[in-house]
């Protein structure tokens, strides 16, 4: 059987990503992928390794347009800010994203250990929020427990957002920027980041 006119390996992740979002990335079969995209189950074979290599692109995809969102956030800003924007972005991209997202919770090296593209993504990431920590005097281990406490926040926050977890009736933006704050405030900034 010869693949579909038009479907390529992108239209396969771009629509797998959007089912994902949709229905979540745990969730996500090549039966569901293959009725989306009007092919049977065993056309995807064509574009990708099955089910666990769409959930490696999906794994990439995340990563990539992650490390983008935060990349965008802190241009311009410094210091406090910076690390108040990437928070946000972070938090943006939770709710923007769901199944994309849910795909970069895990590391890549628990996913597919040794996997050089996810590395690099995941690295790409990581290394856009260890430069706005450096900009504020964060530098090395300290680094990394803040980026860990960044990511947690931020998470943590938009997960339970995400699921209604926040039912009465105060402004949940204003919690987050509190929020995000008091974790600012308990960084040990350096003076070359106020």
């Amino acid at each position: 059987m010869s693949p579909r006119a038009g479907l390529d390996r992108a239209a396969v992740v771009e629509a797998a990503a959007a089912l994902a979002d949709e229905e979540g990335f745990e969730d996500l079969s090549l039966a569901r992928l293959a009725g989306r995209l009007g092919v049977r189950k065993p056309s995807l074979y064509n574009h990708v390794a099955g089910l666990e290599g769409i959930r490696r692109e999906l794994v990439l995809l995340g990563l990539r347009e992650l490390g983008r969102a935060l990349s965008r956030a802190a241009v311009g800003v410094s210091g406090e800010a910076a690390i108040l924007a990437l928070g946000q972005a972070y938090r943006d991209f939770v709710k923007e994203r769901p199944g994309l997202y849910a795909a970069t919770v895990r590391s890549y090296r628990t996913y597919a250990p040794g996997d050089p593209d996810l590395g690099a993504a995941e690295g790409e990431a990581l290394e856009t929020v260890l430069k706005v920590l450096a900009s504020c005097g964060i530098r090395d281990e300290e680094a990394v427990h803040a980026a860990r406490g960044l990511r947690a926040v931020a998470h943590g926050f938009a997960t339970l957002e995400a699921s209604g977890g926040f039912g009465i009736p105060t402004d949940v933006d204003e919690s987050f920027q509190r929020l995000l704050r008091a974790f600012v405030t308990g960084l040990r900034i350096g003076e070359d980041g106020r």
